[in-house]
């Protein structure tokens, strides 16, 4: 049972709903709620809160039950509740047939939408509701949209989401075992050998994974991962040069092992580089390559790690250790 008390948060939580689903709310609006939700973490309960409670109205809403009390109701003459109805159940069945007397657009089916790149690629889509998302390269996701929510799962790769507003209908995103809920945001989602890492560049999210109680709060800036167990790590620093490089095409390595950069350079290039000594993976290297460039990478690994190239064909370079 919800015994959460009315706090001072629930009425200016109120007070943005209204504000938001207004028609003539501006990006000056959208803006300022942005800095109310970031006030406190009250605020941002309060607003889960009203989402909560407009979700639960909609579903009552679209109940056949309702509607059918609603249509006999219209055939008699009005009377009062049996005395023997509770009191709480009576008000929730008012206001459900109250918005259905005075209409409701009924619930719309989802339509799947499948989007997806190619080795190397990258593209950027705008879902229906005005959300832009941008896919990395090998990445491969599905909308799903009715009148209630806004789903997204990410099945394979890496992603960007710059959410569109629409307050009568939360965000999520599904990858793994893993939810992200949104709040009016920008962030990162990536699917990795099974875990899931998030990345937060603006306003907030909620995630939460199937085998874990808690749920991780993001604010700008952090970062999470959840493991493929489908539990929460802790939350760390977003690597914000990082997340902002890729978009843009661009690969930012921090003392990275040669391995580990070899493999993330390869996800976007059918020319593929190897090392000929697994050793040689060791070798930590930083430094800011353009995703698929093979070529300008093995440049500066001859020139700055003392590697040889060796080339195989048009598809593949060996890295050997300098004679």
């Amino acid at each position: 049972m919800n015994t959460r008390t009315w706090q001072p948060a629930d009425g200016e939580a109120e007070a943005w709903m209204a504000r938001l689903m207004a028609p003539d709310c501006t990006p000056a609006d959208r803006a300022a709620f942005e800095d109310w939700l970031a006030q406190s973490p009250q605020n941002i309960e309060a607003w889960l809160e009203i989402e909560r409670l407009q979700a639960m109205s909609a579903q009552l809403r679209s109940d056949e039950m309702l509607r059918a009390a609603v249509r006999a109701i219209r055939r008699t003459p009005a009377r009062p509740f049996r005395a023997w109805v509770p009191a709480a159940a009576a008000a929730m069945l008012v206001v459900a047939v109250a918005a259905i007397w005075w209409g409701y657009e009924p619930e719309t089916a989802a339509v799947p939408q499948h989007y997806a790149t190619a080795m190397g690629e990258q593209s950027e889509v705008t879902l229906a509701d005005g959300t832009v998302v941008l896919l990395d390269t090998g990445t491969q996701l599905t909308a799903a949209f009715d009148s209630r929510q806004r789903v997204v799962e990410l099945t394979q790769g890496r992603a960007q989401f710059v959410v569109g507003h629409d307050a009568q209908r939360p965000f999520l995103v599904k990858a793994g075992l893993s939810t992200v809920r949104d709040i009016g945001t920008t962030f990162q989602v990536a699917r990795e050998e099974g875990a899931v890492a998030v990345g937060l560049l603006e306003g907030r999210v909620d995630v939460r994974a199937k085998n874990d109680r808690n749920v991780a709060t993001l604010s700008p800036g952090e970062s999470v991962r959840v493991d493929a167990q489908g539990r929460i790590g802790p939350k760390a620093p977003l690597d914000l040069v990082s997340a902002r490089a890729w978009p843009q095409g661009d690969l930012v390595f921090k003392q990275r092992r040669l391995d580990e950069l070899l493999a993330e350079m390869n996800r976007y290039s059918k020319q593929q580089v190897r090392l000929a000594d697994p050793t040689l993976g060791g070798l930590t290297v930083s430094g800011v390559f353009h995703a698929g460039d093979q070529d300008a990478l093995v440049a500066v690994l001859e020139r700055g790690w003392s590697l040889r190239a060796e080339r195989r064909g048009v598809d593949e370079i060996i890295l050997h250790r300098r004679d």
